[in-house]
């Protein structure tokens, strides 16, 4: 499954991203592939370990701000792997052309 999540500390100013490094952390330590992006972080894995991740995270920004808004989008398509490039590789070849990264 491929899983789209941002976190966001709720009252913690406009400046983010000393908090966001600390949850970056943690998904780059998890072992499992992943995409930084603007808005948020694509991750890809077992259900378990995905969520078991975002979990570990969601609660890592949790000892950082009384409130935090964790969004999850999840696509799962079964018996397919490495889709966070895929997805992309797909488009390119419909495309016939490689896309701005």
């Amino acid at each position: 499954m491929v899983v789209e999540f941002s976190i966001v500390p709720i009252g913690k100013g406009e400046a983010l991203a000393e908090l966001v490094a600390k949850v970056l952390d943690i998904v780059d330590a998890s072992g499992l592939p992943y995409k930084l992006t603007a808005m948020g972080t694509i991750v890809e894995g077992e259900w378990d370990d995905v969520l078991g991740l975002i979990k570990e995270c969601h609660l890592r920004m949790r000892k950082e701000a009384n409130r935090v808004l964790t969004r999850i989008a999840i696509d799962d398509r079964a018996k397919v792997k490495n889709r966070i490039e895929g997805k992309v590789e797909d488009v390119e070849n419909i495309l016939k052309r490689r896309l701005k990264k």
